[in-house]
C-alpha cells in the first residue's frame, strides 16, 4: 500500500513540476522581444486593413509555423474580415428657418451609410434614457426623428436620479442610448451637446477620420451631434437649460413634440477591404476531450497614424498579443514534449477589435470551431501598466466576468492563481454598474453573448491611453510575464478538468447593449 502511495506521489510531483517548469519559460524577456516588434514604428500603429496590420499578422503566423503549430484548415492562418471603410464626404442640417454649419454646430461620425432625411415632426425626449426606474420612452417612436439631451439628470442632493447615487449609470452612454433608439424603431437621433466644442475636440479623430464597419452588418439609426444653441432654436419658447432643471426638481420625465421642418443629410465615400484574424489550434491529446476547445483571444490591431503621429499601441495591445504568442509555446512545447493536456487550444489573435469588437464578433457569427464544443474564453488586453489605483504594483490584475456564466470558471481561474502564481486579483469592474463599461469593451464580450464562459485580463487605464504617448519603455514586463502565467496556467487546467465549466450563471451584464 506504501509503494502504491509513494508511486501515485511521485508522479503528482512530477506533472506537477512539469507544469511549472512550462510557465518558467514564459519569461519577460521573450515576451519584451514580441511586443518591440509588434510596437515599432515600422508597423505604423497595426490600423486593421493598412500594411501594419497585414505585417503584425505575417509576424504571428511565422511564429506559430517555426514552433510547430500548423495553419487551420491545414492551408492558412487567417481568417479574413469583410469590412468596410466609410467617410464623410458632405453633411447638411438645416430647418425651414435657417442652415447649420458643419462642426461648429453639428457633427456626426462616419457609421451609417448614405442618409437623407426630411421631417416636419420632431420628439424632444428628455434624455433618451430607458431603465427601470425611469425611462423617457412614454410615447410611440417608431420612424421618428428624436432629440435628447447628453447624459443623465441628478437630483437635487446631486445624485444620479437612476443610481440613487453619485455613480453615473452605464445606461447614460451614448451607445446604449442609440441601441434602444434603434430597438424602438426610431429614424434618426439628435444628442445635444451642452459642451459642443469640448466635446467636438474630444471625438474630433472619430469626425474627421474614416469609420470602419463589419461589411453586411445593420447600421445604427442616423444620428447629429448638436449644439446647445441649435437645440434651443428647434425647441422654441422652452430651452434646455429649463428643461434639465423641470427634470431635476420633480424626477420626472419630459416629452415634447416639435412641429418643424427640419433636413439632414450624410453622403459618404466608402471602400471595400479585409482585415485579418490570425486562427493556431493545439489539438489536446484526450480522443474525445480534444473535440473541446478553449479560446485564447487578444486583439492585435490598434489604431494607427494619426495626425501624423504613429500609435504604437505596446500596452493595447502589444502586451495581451505577446502574452498570447508565449501562452501558444508553452502550449505546443508540452505537446512536444509528451505532457499531456486532454482538450484543445486556440490561440486568436484578432483584428478590428479598434473599430468596434469586429474581428471577434465576426469570428463568433462565423465560427471556424463549432461554438458549442467551446467550452471557455480567456481574453487578454492592456497587461503592461499600473493605473492610479495600483501604482508601481506589478503583482496585481483586474478579471473581469469569470463568475457571469460559470462559477466553475471562476473557482477554476481562483485555484489556478493561488496555485502558481498568486498575483492580487481585483474585482473591481466586474460589478455590472460598472460606469466603466469594460466589460464591453473587450473581445471576450462576443463569446459572452453566445453564453460561453469568459474572462477578461486587464490592468486598468492609464494616462497613455490611445495616444502616441503608448511606448514599450513604459512597460512593467514582470507584469506582463506574471500575468501571461496565471493565463497558461488557467488554460492549463481548464485543459485537464475533468468536466467543462458549466453555464450555470444568469449574467448580470445585460448582453444586448451593443
Amino acid at each position: 500500500m506504501k509503494k502504491i502511495i509513494y508511486i501515485f506521489l511521485a508522479v503528482f510531483t512530477s506533472t506537477f513540476s512539469q507544469v511549472e517548469i512550462l510557465g518558467s519559460q514564459i519569461t519577460k524577456e521573450k515576451l519584451k522581444a514580441h511586443i518591440e516588434l509588434l510596437a515599432s514604428d515600422s508597423l505604423e500603429g497595426r490600423e486593421v486593413g493598412k500594411p501594419g496590420e497585414l505585417m503584425a499578422a505575417k509576424y504571428m503566423s511565422n511564429y506559430f509555423s517555426t514552433i510547430g503549430i500548423p495553419p487551420y484548415k491545414d492551408s492558412t492562418y487567417y481568417q479574413k474580415i469583410p469590412l468596410q471603410e466609410k467617410k464623410i464626404k458632405e453633411t447638411t442640417f438645416k430647418t425651414n428657418k435657417k442652415s447649420y454649419k458643419h462642426i461648429s454646430d453639428f457633427y456626426t461620425f462616419p457609421n451609417f451609410g448614405e442618409t437623407q432625411i426630411q421631417t416636419n415632426k420632431i420628439i424632444f425626449l428628455g434624455y433618451g434614457l430607458d431603465a427601470e426606474n425611469y425611462s423617457d420612452y412614454k410615447t410611440n417612436v417608431e420612424g421618428e426623428v428624436i432629440m435628447i439631451l447628453n447624459g443623465e439628470p441628478k437630483d437635487n442632493n446631486g445624485n444620479y436620479i437612476i443610481s440613487g447615487s453619485k455613480e453615473k449609470s452605464p445606461n447614460s452612454s451614448w451607445r446604449h442610448k442609440l441601441n434602444i433608439a434603434k430597438k424602438r424603431g426610431v429614424k434618426c437621433v439628435l444628442f445635444v451637446n451642452k459642451n459642443h466644442n469640448e466635446n467636438y475636440k474630444m471625438v474630433e479623430h472619430k469626425v474627421e477620420h474614416p469609420g470602419v464597419t463589419l461589411l453586411g452588418k445593420e447600421a445604427p439609426p442616423a444620428f447629429f451631434y448638436i449644439s446647445e444653441d441649435v437645440a434651443n432654436d428647434i425647441l422654441g419658447k422652452i430651452k434646455t437649460e429649463k428643461i434639465r432643471k423641470k427634470i431635476k426638481q420633480k424626477k420626472k420625465t419630459f416629452n415634447k413634440e416639435i412641429n418643424l421642418q427640419i433636413e439632414m443629410s450624410v453622403q459618404i465615400d466608402e471602400n471595400s477591404f479585409f482585415g485579418h484574424n490570425v486562427l493556431a489550434l493545439i489539438e489536446g491529446t484526450d480522443s474525445i476531450l480534444k473535440n473541446e476547445i478553449i479560446v485564447i483571444t487578444a486583439h492585435y490591431d490598434h489604431i494607427g497614424v494619426i495626425d501624423g503621429k504613429i500609435h504604437n499601441g505596446a500596452d493595447d495591445n502589444a502586451t495581451g498579443t505577446a502574452a498570447l504568442l508565449e501562452i501558444a509555446s508553452a502550449f505546443q512545447q508540452a505537446k512536444d514534449n509528451g505532457i499531456s493536456f486532454k482538450r484543445s487550444v486556440l490561440f486568436f489573435p484578432n483584428s478590428a477589435e479598434e473599430k468596434g469588437l469586429l474581428g471577434s464578433y465576426y469570428y463568433v457569427e462565423n465560427p471556424a470551431f463549432p461554438l458549442e464544443n467551446t467550452i471557455a474564453c480567456l481574453n487578454v488586453d492592456m497587461i503592461g501598466r499600473t493605473d492610479k489605483f495600483h501604482p508601481k504594483d506589478s503583482n496585481y490584475v483586474y478579471l473581469i466576468g469569470s463568475d457571469k456564466l460559470s462559477t466553475d470558471l471562476h473557482d477554476i481561474s481562483e485555484r489556478s492563481n493561488k496555485k502558481y502564481i498568486n498575483m492580487d486579483i481585483d474585482y473591481t469592474f466586474n460589478d455590472p454598474n460598472d460606469p466603466n463599461r469594460f466589460y464591453y469593451r473587450s473581445d471576450h464580450y462576443n463569446f459572452a453573448k453566445k453564453n460561453i464562459p469568459s474572462i477578461f485580463y486587464f490592468s486598468g487605464v492609464h494616462e497613455d491611453y490611445h495616444k502616441h504617448t503608448d511606448t514599450t519603455e513604459k512597460l512593467i514586463y514582470e507584469k506582463v510575464e506574471k500575468t501571461a502565467r496565471l493565463i497558461f496556467y488557467t488554460a492549463w487546467e481548464l485543459s485537464n478538468s475533468k468536466e467543462r465549466p458549466r453555464v450555470n450563471q444568469v449574467n448580470e451584464f445585460k448582453l444586448d447593449r451593443h
